[in-house]
């Protein structure tokens, strides 16, 4: 039995299960000539959320974060993640995209692609992996884990030999909630070894407590190489600790001959920089048996309870976590990572809120209509149905998603250069996040934020008073409640509304200012807090009972307004504006 070899997720998911993605690059180069002499069989550092981080929070270029981590880490591999067809965005690009986004990471010092897909539908990591084959640098190709009455060993062992078939150097099993129990583990990982002969990963979030012990069966079984993360940076919503799996090995045949000395110098390194980022920090760090019912990744339950909070719902996250697992069966028993984790909390939430499926968000319809890939098992056939009259779609998409994309790189690069893209890494960066991505270039030359300056704000659990406003207008601020940013409006009378601050300046307005009702039409409220991102009808345009008229973005997902009336139809916020709840959106008249 070979011994155990082990990935650190200390400079990617660590810090994105923690604090919120925010590590800077500055405070990872210091520690990375140690971390490179310990002899990790990789270090993941880049994909997942860090690419959006980069430009959205810390003005840093992820490429560059890329080249310098490669050129100060010469020999042990980075790691990314990968999703599939997805790439790093939130939805399907076309194989060209693909093609290139994948080169160029291999071309910046990507020395393994781990590539999963939301569904586990091969089809979406076949472009992937055949991109990222023609590079030659390892495919590991990544089974999202979950326990549903569908998901058995046999079907996991299956969807393993078809990975080994599209030519994965490895298969990693990705328990992204913390699911996987060491008994099931092993039988799991002997299942798998049946249909195919290639090394295994085993990833497992520390959520439940489980990891350890499941890291330990898992490399009983045969499990080559395990996941975790420097003590400093592990447990709660992160992963095992380094030092632990290597202290349990020590002096058994799955002895990973590490330095623990070495190792507890970059867990004080670690320790330090930690501090920096309290204010991004949960609350959450023990272990939260709730996940092995609810399903629930440890990211997205911080999330949800932020999201009930700005739906002033705090008070049913219970209803929500239970409701969740009837939103997971009726979208086909779809494993809960990015971006199904998303898709499917949000959805429950909208189902506790005004009742299950009296509102659909947009990229639920394209879930359970094939949008996102075949999923695992039989989706609700009346959901569906309701799905495809709200979409307007003809029938359920049945081949590859990507298969209806055609080439789109020339077209996104012209776009992109038309707002400041000097290369094809630039391009890549607006094509995964393109209402980010024009204010990213613009302020790139003020060069990445100081992590110190985290630290500077004041604290926001005691805000100074509000100034009475100048107007019948409400005065506006922006309030930061654990690492968190707020939008709060004081009103005249002087209540306050909060709502999420937007990530990126919204598209300008198609209205001149927010109006209030005339009195003299129907009303159309916002069901929700969120962002009035577009209108689907004209101003003073005819509109029937039932018929769209606005898109809110609430709780990153699209949801349709529909009007209550008959009418011509007046908006009263242009678009861009972060509404609340019940604020009105436009008259009907």
């Amino acid at each position: 039995m070979p011994k155990v070899k082990l990935t650190d997720l200390v400079l990617r998911d660590a810090h994105q299960s923690l604090f919120a993605t925010r590590m800077v690059t500055a405070d990872m180069l210091p520690i990375t000539d140690k971390l490179d002499k310990v002899g990790f069989w990789a270090l993941e550092a880049w994909g997942g959320a860090t690419f959006d981080s980069c430009i959205r929070f810390l003005n840093e270029d992820p490429w560059e974060r890329l080249r310098k981590l490669k050129a100060a880490l010469p020999s042990t591999p980075i790691m990314m993640l990968l999703r599939g067809q997805n790439l790093l965005g939130y939805r399907h690009y076309a194989d060209d995209v693909v093609d290139k986004f994948v080169e160029a990471s291999a071309k910046n010092g990507v020395g393994v692609f781990r590539i999963f897909d939301a569904c586990n539908d091969p089809r979406n990591l076949q472009s992937a992996a055949q991109a990222a084959k023609k590079t030659g640098k390892h495919v590991q190709m990544a089974i999202s884990y979950a326990t549903t009455p569908y998901h058995t060993k046999e079907v996991y062992a299956d969807l393993a030999k078809k990975y080994a078939e599209f030519g994965a150097d490895s298969i990693c099993i990705k328990d992204m909630s913390g699911l996987l129990k060491p008994y099931e583990t092993y039988d799991l990982v002997k299942e798998i070894k049946k249909k195919a002969d290639i090394p295994i990963e085993i990833h497992s979030h520390a959520t439940t407590g489980l990891s350890v012990a499941t890291l330990v069966k898992g490399a009983e079984a045969g499990a080559e190489i395990l996941d975790t993360v420097i003590s400093s940076l592990a447990m709660g919503t992160s992963h095992s600790p380094t030092e632990t799996i290597v202290e349990a090995f020590r002096g058994t045949e799955y002895d990973t001959g590490l330095d623990t000395v070495k190792l507890l110098e970059i867990a004080a390194y670690f320790r330090d920089v930690r501090k920096k980022y309290t204010k991004f920090e949960s609350s959450f760090l023990g272990a939260d048996t709730r996940i092995l019912v609810s399903q629930v990744p440890g990211g997205m339950l911080s999330n949800l309870e932020n999201q009930l909070k700005e739906q002033g719902a705090s008070d049913k996250i219970d209803a929500v976590l239970k409701e969740i697992a009837v939103v997971q069966k009726d979208c086909g028993y779809v494993p809960l990572v990015t971006p199904t984790s998303q898709i499917v909390g949000t959805q429950a939430v909208f189902n506790v809120l005004f009742g299950r499926y009296a509102k659909i968000t947009a990229e639920t319809a394209d879930l359970v209509t094939g949008r996102y890939g075949a999923a695992p098992a039989e989706v609700n056939a009346e959901l569906r149905k309701k799905a495809l009259e709200q979409m307007k779609y003809a029938e359920p998409l049945t081949c590859r998603p990507a298969d209806k994309i055609p080439n789109e790189f020339d077209k996104i690069a012209e776009e992109a250069k038309s707002i400041g893209a000097k290369n094809d890494e630039d391009v890549l960066i607006y094509a995964m996040f393109p209402k980010v991505a024009p204010e990213f270039f613009k302020n790139r030359g003020k060069g990445p934020v100081d992590s110190a300056s985290f630290a500077a704000k004041p604290p926001a659990s005691a805000p100074a008073p509000a100034p009475a406003p100048v107007s019948n207008q409400p005065a506006k601020y922006v309030v930061n409640v654990n690492g968190t940013d707020y939008n709060v409006a004081v009103q005249p009378a002087g209540s306050i509304a909060f709502a999420p601050a937007p990530a990126s300046p919204g598209p300008a307005p198609a209205a001149p200012a927010p109006a209030a009702p005339s009195g003299g039409g129907t009303v159309i409220p916002s069901p929700v807090a969120g962002t009035l991102i577009r209108y689907v009808v004209n101003e003073g345009e005819q509109v029937s009972s039932g018929t769209t008229v606005i898109i809110i973005e609430s709780m990153k997902m699209e949801l349709e307004i529909k009007s209550t009336a008959a009418g011509k139809v007046h908006f009263l916020v242009p678009t861009g504006t972060q509404v609340t709840s019940q604020q009105p959106l436009a008259e009907i008249g």
